[in-house]
């Protein structure tokens, strides 16, 4: 069995080594990016099971990627949970409105996000 692929995408590189450090540690295959352009270009790249997309980023935020990544036929399929600070409902909702397929707030523990990643693509 193949380890699932996951793109995290953040421009705070301390929340991407914990990102890195809790999904190499339950055994996916982890890649990141750092603000919007360089999502899509490692999403076509590496063709992740699952994409955990920030919002506030550089270049292009996490709404338009996860819209880009909707109309793409190549990428509608791929997994995208909304990982960001932004907590409120109008937030979440436009996150949701997007295409993404869960969403989860920072501060977060592994556990949720575990959570939401094995909701949505499996352990």
């Amino acid at each position: 069995m193949s380890k699932k692929i996951i793109l995290a995408v953040d421009d705070e590189p301390n929340i991407l080594m914990s990102i890195e450090f809790i999904l190499d540690m339950e055994g996916y295959e982890v890649h990141t990016a750092r603000d919007g352009d360089d999502a899509l270009e490692a999403a076509e790249r590496v063709r992740p099971d699952l994409i955990l997309l920030d919002i506030n980023m550089p270049r292009k935020d996490g709404y338009e990627v996860c819209r880009i990544l909707r109309e793409r036929e190549n990428m509608a399929g791929t997994k995208v949970i909304m990982l960001t600070a932004k907590g409120q409902a109008l937030e979440k909702k436009k996150g949701l409105e997007v295409g993404a397929d869960d969403y989860v707030t920072k501060p977060f523990s592994a556990d949720e996000l575990l959570s939401a990643i094995r909701t949505c693509i499996g352990s």
